[in-house]
C-alpha cells in the first residue's frame, strides 16, 4: 500500500512524497502551490504503479514463454 503525503514548507511551498506502510520513501519532490504537489504526488504514484504492472506482466508473459 502506497500513501502520497503533502507537507508545508514554509518559503518553499509545498513537499511531496510517495511511502509505503512502513514508512519508505519512494518519491519526493518540492512545489510551489498545493495543488501542483498533490498532482505530482499522484503522477508519481501512478508511475510506480503502472511500472509494477508492466514488470509483472512481463515476468508472467517469459514464465509463457518457457514452458514447452
Amino acid at each position: 500500500m502506497f500513501e502520497v503525503i503533502l507537507t508545508r514548507r514554509k518559503r518553499f511551498g509545498w513537499r511531496w512524497q510517495v511511502c509505503d506502510q512502513s514508512g519508505k520513501i519512494f518519491a519526493d519532490g518540492f512545489e510551489r502551490t498545493r495543488p501542483s504537489a498533490k498532482y505530482q504526488g499522484e503522477r508519481a504514484l501512478f508511475f510506480l504503479l503502472s511500472q509494477a504492472y508492466l514488470r509483472n506482466r512481463s515476468a508472467a508473459s517469459s514464465e509463457d514463454q518457457r514452458r514447452p
